[in-house]
């Protein structure tokens, strides 16, 4: 009844994870820069603990997945030759502090704007906007010279992008939840998000590296979930049409969006914008912190998911070198922020072992 070609069946899988990420994502608010704040307002780890539990299950799962089904990982742009990593670092630092000054990174924005932050729009589009910019548009000039720079590029050769341990890797992040989930192990059972979340990281490489090879009609690349420049290729597609074509990574932006928005009708409580009663100008931070995401994450090759787990996910040195510089730096910004009142926050969630699990409302 249906004859699709492959990249057809790609795309519809890559609107399906899309769709399943915000589901998950709204229902819980799954989210980097939340975890940081939690911890900087409340010394609550929860979030926190999502993140590293999702880690984890990305670099097992994509571990089995590549090795069943023979996926060459060290392929991605994650392994490319020409490592700078002084890019990366920079790019790291960028969108770490755009995150926190814009109250989310590129996929807490999609989620944010779906269940109702119209602010978060603002954000979305400073991200797409400067990521174009970076990479084909008028800050091309500018930032090209210091990420193709000969001379830190070799330097940077000085240390081989390879692939990290896996059990090393594995133990630090093992070691690290054991600490934020404050040594109760029967925390880890509400850690469900993170574990979905980390096995949709391992589809979306199936997708696009098994079944997408398939293709002889089109040329898919070998991807993971990421957010920083398929949200600029989105709006590309949507204001010039012509000049782009539908992709793995568009249908999943579109995806989380859709999956968000029907969530948001049986999760309500977040669906909602978040109103100012501190004096924080929310659509100068949204500028702002869009901006920074939108050139950091072209510069450190991916953003808080791209990096944070698709990236960890292939075990590369730059990921991990990338997920550390947007820690620092989001985490040095949040306390800036928080010592002036300038920290924008909707909720902020607790254990359920220790008060009732419910968000508490900043109205900020």
């Amino acid at each position: 009844m249906f004859d699709l070609e492959i990249y057809e069946i790609v795309n519809i899988l890559g609107l399906i994870i899309g769709i399943a990420f915000g589901i998950i994502a709204q229902k819980n608010q799954f989210c980097f820069s939340g975890s940081i704040k939690d911890y900087i307002l409340i010394k609550s780890t929860k979030r926190a603990a999502s993140v590293i539990m999702a880690m984890i299950v990305a670099i097992i799962s994509t571990t089995l997945i590549s090795n069943h089904f023979e996926l060459d990982l060290t392929q991605t742009n994650y392994f490319k030759s020409n490592i700078n990593y002084f890019a990366i670092i920079l790019g790291g630092l960028l969108f770490g502090a755009g995150m926190m000054i814009a109250d989310g990174c590129s996929s807490r924005s999609l989620v944010k704007y779906a269940q109702g932050d119209s602010n978060a729009l603002i954000t979305l589009i400073f991200i797409a906007i400067f990521a174009y910019a970076t990479t084909k548009g008028l800050l091309f000039d500018i930032f090209n010279p210091f990420i193709n720079n000969e001379f830190l590029i070799n330097i940077s050769s000085y240390i081989t992008n390879t692939q990290m341990n896996i059990y090393i890797v594995l133990a630090i992040l093992f070691t690290i939840l054991f600490f934020t989930i404050n040594k109760k192990l029967k925390r880890v059972f509400s850690l469900i998000d993170g574990v979905l979340i980390g096995l949709l990281v391992s589809a979306a490489w199936f997708v696009s590296g098994y079944i997408g090879q398939e293709s002889m009609e089109r040329n898919i690349e070998l991807v993971g979930i990421s957010f920083v420049y398929p949200t600029a290729k989105t709006l590309e597609l949507f204001t010039y049409y012509q000049v782009n074509e539908v992709t793995f990574g568009i249908s999943m932006v579109v995806g989380v969006l859709a999956g968000t928005f029907i969530m948001s009708f049986f999760n309500k409580k977040y669906s909602f914008g978040c109103t100012a009663n501190k004096n924080i100008n929310k659509v100068k931070y949204n500028m702002i912190g869009g901006a920074l995401m939108g050139t950091g994450g072209i510069m450190a090759i991916g953003c808080t998911v791209g990096q944070g787990l698709t990236g960890l996910s292939t075990l590369a040195f730059a990921s991990f070198l990338a997920i550390i510089s947007i820690f620092i730096s989001a985490f040095i910004t949040g306390k800036i922020l928080n010592k002036y009142e300038k920290l924008p926050m909707c909720f902020i969630f607790e254990w359920n072992d220790e008060k009732e699990n419910k968000p508490v409302d900043f109205q900020i």
